[in-house]
């Protein structure tokens, strides 16, 4: 079974290419002038730095995945993904050092290294396809810098500074015959998702030069957190555009969730009379009727026996309590619902709950969540546990849920029209692929 998101990655052997050692290399300091630590700030669950990352040791093109750093918590993180680290000196770790100086640095320090890949950490919707085009150019088709672009249709004035007497002036247009879009190619603009260079180049002070080459990347995955778009934006384009793993997403069917600490807040409040009492967040139930009603069944668990809080709450859920292996518990519900593990969510907070967060498809833990299991988890909720992290884990379902139904839709409308056509599968891909490296 493929890795969870939260959990640490292996690198695949990369493939048996010429042009030496390939290392991607993401820059990731722990200084921002906008949002503190914004490489590791989570972007639909998931620590930014990771969207990357796993696209980067998926792709399998790659003899290291290296993240630059000089900041511990950054760290942990991209060993939690599986990337090595370089500690960066503070001499390239300022507001003022540029790119070019970090990668010199990195590559001072590692001889065996004869390209870079530099991707950028704040291009989360970054697919492995990509990587693997690009890496053929620079290692099979001779190139020796390759970098992304993006397709833009935007037509261009002359800027006109204030307290001049001037009139603007059209750049890339006839203003007297405006072309369509579909009638016009549009330009190519640097998206700064990834810079590829050899080692020759770096050294003499280039990221881009000698024998160049660009790559086209799909404006859908051309997501610049930086530049183009704010937070929630890029939350919802990564829902529906990131990369997820190498295995296909299925549709949730199931969500099995820890009551003490997810459904609750984990604490007991202790009457005089000896009767215990738990709160919870009317935003939860409706979270759960939600999903109720969207087909997907929502079950119960519990290390301690809470039947009479569960009675009290007419939830209407089958639950399990006494669960002194949660695993089993988990694993007998799937079978008799006969689901695959793809097909089953779990929320869980605790130490109890790490096996079943790494088993299911889809694993969360709410905010407050303990250390193990949160690394065990694909998504951390900003919500804390009885605080409203259960609807804003069915929130995450059903985004997923709408990624799942749109590329069933796209597989579906490939089909057809290769049906249509005649065309076969190879010649369609072959068509495909060679409209991607234009």
């Amino acid at each position: 079974m493929e890795a969870e998101v939260g959990g640490s990655r292996a690198l695949p052997a990369a493939d048996s290419r010429s042009g030496g050692h390939l290392a991607a290399l993401v820059l990731a300091r722990g200084g921002s002038k906008g949002i503190p630590l914004k490489n590791i700030k989570l972007l639909a669950g998931v620590p930014l730095l990771g969207w990357v990352l796993r696209a980067a040791i998926d792709a399998g093109v790659f003899h290291s995945v290296w993240v630059s750093t000089d900041h511990d918590e950054i760290e942990k993180v991209a060993k939690q993904f599986g990337a090595q680290v370089h500690r960066r000196s503070p001499e390239v770790s300022q507001d003022s050092s540029t790119s070019l100086e970090t990668i010199r640095e990195f590559l001072n320090h590692h001889h065996e290294i004869d390209i870079v890949g530099n991707i950028q950490a704040t291009s989360p919707c970054l697919h492995p396809s990509d990587l693997i085009k690009v890496a053929d150019l620079i290692q099979k088709e001779g190139f020796d810098s390759v970098f992304s672009v993006v397709r833009r249709h935007q037509f261009r004035w002359s800027e006109v500074k204030k307290g001049e007497n001037k009139m603007t002036e059209p750049q890339n247009l006839n203003p007297a015959k405006r072309y369509r879009r579909q009638d016009w190619p549009g330009e190519l603009y640097e998206n700064g998702s990834f810079y590829f260079a050899k080692r020759h180049l770096i050294e003499k002070g280039y990221l881009q030069g000698g024998k160049m080459a660009y790559y086209e990347m799909r404006a859908e995955h051309s997501v610049d957190i930086d530049i183009d778009i704010d937070w929630p934006i890029a939350e919802q384009r990564v829902l529906r555009f990131g990369y997820f793993g190498k295995e296909p997403l299925k549709e949730v069917k199931l969500l099995v969730c820890s009551i003490d600490g997810c459904l609750t807040n984990g604490r007991i409040y202790v009457t005089e009379d000896q009767k215990e009492m738990v709160s919870y967040d009317y935003r939860d139930i409706v979270g759960i009727e939600l999903l109720k009603k969207r087909g997907i069944q929502v079950r119960l668990i519990s290390e301690r026996d809470c039947s009479k809080t569960l009675s009290a709450m007419q939830l209407g859920c089958v639950a399990k309590v006494n669960a002194t292996n949660k695993l089993q518990v988990l694993e007998d519900w799937r079978k008799d619902i006969a689901l695959s593990w793809k097909e089953v969510a779990y929320l869980g907070n605790e130490e109890s709950d790490v096996e079943c967060l790494k088993s299911a498809g889809l694993s969360g833990v709410p905010a407050n969540a303990c250390t193990v299991a949160q690394k065990a988890a694909g998504y951390i909720c900003k919500s804390n546990g009885g605080c409203g992290a259960i609807r804003e884990f069915a929130e995450h379902i059903f985004l997923l849920l709408e990624k799942v139904n749109s590329a069933r839709k796209q597989m579906e409308e490939v089909t057809a029209v290769g049906e249509g056509t005649g065309e076969s599968d190879n010649s369609r891909i072959a068509n495909k692929e060679q409209m991607k490296k234009r």
